[in-house]
């Protein structure tokens, strides 16, 4: 079940969002604001696909949530760009997917990566999805370099605190008190991975989608994701960066009709 905050609108140039922003809150901006003046943290070169399209249009950008990958939005990807004509880029975040490892997993570092690769790509100003992490990701973007984003869709994720209805660092500390022994094969290996699992995690749908990171490496099966670096900031990525700035920009939250994360 799916309820909308706000609602599209079809026009006849495609589908329009409502113009909503985000509101002035009287709190210190961020220290590694864009606008501040502060040594912008160094990027790392993110693991993208790009499905080609009208250039002439805003692309569409997906930005995954917490423990997933570009590859969650293969089939919305290639649906939106055969329907659109419009490019369609999906990406891993630092930490994820095919993406390299870093210690540093702030969303300030995350925007860095995207501030560099979208007009690398010549994808700016472009349409931000963000889902979860992705979500609060997406939002810090378009208000710190609100010029690469044309409109901004957050999916299931507000710009707040939402520690206390996350088992993030729960499922972080189970996936890293997994051993795998070494030659074992992978339906073996998911197999032990997700018994241990289990006595943390009743929902299948969720040891499923956490052992999308079970990969081979050098002989033996380990996890794609830096949980040393998630264990590190899984707080700061539960949190969201005190903001002064505003995005201007038409915005749309899609909110899930059971969700924990948006009230």
């Amino acid at each position: 079940m799916l309820s909308w905050a706000r609602t599209w609108r079809l026009l006849p140039g495609g589908l329009e969002l409502p113009r909503i922003c985000f509101s002035r809150v009287p709190v210190a901006p961020s220290s590694s604001s864009g606008r501040s003046g502060a040594k912008p943290r160094r990027s790392v070169p993110l693991s993208y696909k790009l499905l080609d399209g009208e250039a002439g249009r805003p692309a569409l950008v997906f930005l995954h949530g917490l423990f997933g990958s570009k590859t969650n939005f293969n089939s919305i990807a290639k649906a939106l760009a055969q329907q659109t004509g419009r490019r369609v880029l999906t990406v891993d975040a630092r930490n994820h997917g095919d993406s390299p490892h870093s210690p540093d997993m702030s969303y300030e570092a995350m925007i860095q990566d995207l501030q560099d690769l979208l007009p690398q790509l010549g994808l700016a100003p472009c349409v931000l999805i963000g889902h979860s992490m992705g979500g609060k990701t997406a939002m810090l973007l378009a208000l710190q370099r609100p010029e690469l984003v044309e409109r901004l869709v957050a999916v299931d994720i507000s710009p707040v605190n939402t520690i206390t209805s996350s088992n993030f660092p729960a499922y972080v500390a189970a996936m890293k008190a997994i051993d795998i022994p070494e030659k074992m094969s992978r339906s073996s290996a998911r197999r032990l991975a997700d018994k241990k699992l289990s006595s943390l995690i009743q929902d299948t749908a969720v040891r499923e989608f956490l052992l999308t990171n079970l990969v081979e490496a050098d002989g033996r099966f380990v996890w794609r994701v830096n949980l040393d670096a998630l264990a590190q900031h899984v707080d700061e990525i539960l949190a969201f960066p005190p903001q002064q700035e505003s995005y201007p920009g038409p915005t749309l939250f899609l909110l899930g009709g059971k969700s924990d994360f948006v009230q």
